[in-house]
């Protein structure tokens, strides 16, 4: 299937259900190849092996939040970093700002609807990546 937007997701939270479901939902009906991690640690060793062109995390797990996970990964992968989207049911608007001062593109609410979150990310890629910006960009941006 072909769409405008990334083609590869890497899903990073640690409720294995949540992994399912949205690799499902991606894979069906986004056409989108998934890959999912169940911790920031797994996802900062794997984002060089996968080479997803978005990233959906989680923002609270254990061991490694989602805001550690990200600077964890702009400092190891930096201009290589492709957008991040946090996935979270922190949706305030201090939260989205937070997540969007750390790189962050965007966040996608949780609950979710499988239905409708192809479209969200495609959304999300069309607002704030067409240009491929990184999660270093958008981080540097929000410096600015």
């Amino acid at each position: 299937m072909t769409h405008q937007g990334p083609d590869r997701i890497m899903v990073v939270d640690d409720d294995p259900d949540i992994l399912s479901i949205a690799r499902i939902a991606l894979e069906t009906m986004g056409g989108f190849a998934v890959d999912t991690c169940s911790c920031g640690h797994e996802a900062v060793n794997r984002v060089a092996v996968f080479k997803p062109d978005m990233i959906l995390l989680d923002a609270m797990m254990p061991e490694m939040s989602g805001p550690e996970t990200i600077q964890a990964l702009i400092a190891q992968y930096g201009e290589q970093l492709p957008p991040v989207v946090f996935f979270t049911g922190r949706v305030q608007a201090e939260d989205v700002a937070t997540f969007k001062q750390l790189g962050a593109v965007g966040v996608v609410e949780k609950p979710f609807d499988p239905v409708s979150l192809a479209g969200k990310v495609q959304d999300i890629w069309a607002r704030n990546c067409g240009s491929g910006t990184s999660a270093a960009d958008q981080k540097r941006e929000r410096a600015g």
